[in-house]
């Protein structure tokens, strides 16, 4: 019996031979090559996607440290008090590998796809001693514009329309008895998705109050923010007047004192081009820039965003600027 399989398989591999040397190429022909040679074939190519992968991932994990960035932490300063952290990154070395073979990018590559993970800092705004805060994370590459509402609309219209064309949302700290006539330019501020903040309710100087009436003003004003659906964090004193009391008033409402890191002091009516040059002179990561609805800052505010954008800088809400989380540029 096993003889004659023997003879049967010797029969037919001799058949198939005739076949194809006789140059019939049909099923049977197709059939025979597909088992000789796709196993070879496939085995080949699994070799060299090894071999590419292996030289992918070398050359990902030798170039990650130089695109890598620690995390800093938040920090009380002498000068500017509270500095919140700023986040680092990681490559993440297999999402970038999956990337790159996904979109077929070959190693050094300029457009090669490179994929990070964000690294926390250790230390958070919320572990530091209660402080006021006058500027965001020195290496965050993010700029904010600070805009007091206090008396006056005359100006509001053509800021608004600047901020649209340049695609920038700032932060306005509205004080409270303007807030309660002028609900409607509020709401209007929130639609184009600008923050909306506190800045007490009739203007006062908060350290000439006992620590009661300054909690009176803050919560007026937050009362009617609530009102509007607004969820705020963050209290700009009037003319920047404030002491400990201020920022312990603010706190049990849940909110962040804030002020400023470079003034455009546009009340005192500069020349608009003035402003511009003094932005561009002295503007750098993480500050915060105060300004008003007025006639300056109307005429100046284009050139401000260019100035700010000239360094190379994004600009954002106060609450971006002053989070943690990354901005990379590449």
């Amino acid at each position: 019996m096993f003889r004659n399989r023997l003879l049967l398989s010797a029969t037919l591999l001799a058949v198939l031979s005739i076949v194809l040397a006789a140059g019939y190429y049909g099923p049977m022909a197709a059939f025979v090559h597909a088992v000789k040679h796709e196993p070879v074939n496939a085995d080949a190519r699994q070799v060299r996607l090894a071999a590419d992968d292996s030289a992918l991932l070398q050359w990902i994990e030798q170039e990650a440290p130089a695109r890598e960035a620690a995390a800093v932490d938040a920090v009380i300063d002498r000068i500017w008090k509270a500095i919140p952290g700023y986040a680092g990154r990681q490559v993440d070395v297999e999402a970038t590998v999956a990337k790159a073979k996904a979109a077929g990018v070959k190693p050094g590559a300029a457009d090669f796809p490179w994929v990070y993970k964000e690294v926390p800092p250790a230390v958070h705004l919320d572990d530091l001693p209660l402080a006021p805060i006058y500027r965001g994370n020195p290496a965050k590459p993010m700029v904010a514009l600070m805009i007091n509402v206090a008396w006056g609309n005359e100006y509001l219209p053509a800021m608004l329309k600047t901020l649209e064309t340049e695609d920038v949302k700032a932060t306005f700290f509205l004080d409270g008895s303007w807030l309660a006539k002028n609900k409607s330019v509020a709401l209007d501020l929130a639609a184009r998705g600008h923050e909306l903040s506190n800045h007490a309710y009739s203007h006062p100087a908060m350290s000439k109050l006992s620590f009661e009436n300054q909690l009176r003003e803050i919560k007026r004003t937050e009362q009617l923010l609530d009102n509007l659906g607004v969820h705020n964090r963050w209290f700009a004193p009037p003319s920047g007047d404030y002491d400990e009391r201020t920022v312990r008033a603010a706190s049990r409402l849940g909110l962040r004192t804030v002020l400023w890191t470079l003034d455009t002091v546009d009340w005192k009516s500069p020349p608009p081009a003035a402003v511009t040059a003094k932005i561009a002179a002295k503007i750098g990561p993480g500050q915060l820039v105060l300004m008003h609805p007025t006639k300056t800052s109307r005429d100046a505010l284009q050139g401000i965003i260019a100035a700010i954008r000239g360094k190379g800088l994004q600009l954002g809400t106060v609450s971006e600027t002053l989070s943690e989380a990354r901005i990379d540029q590449d």
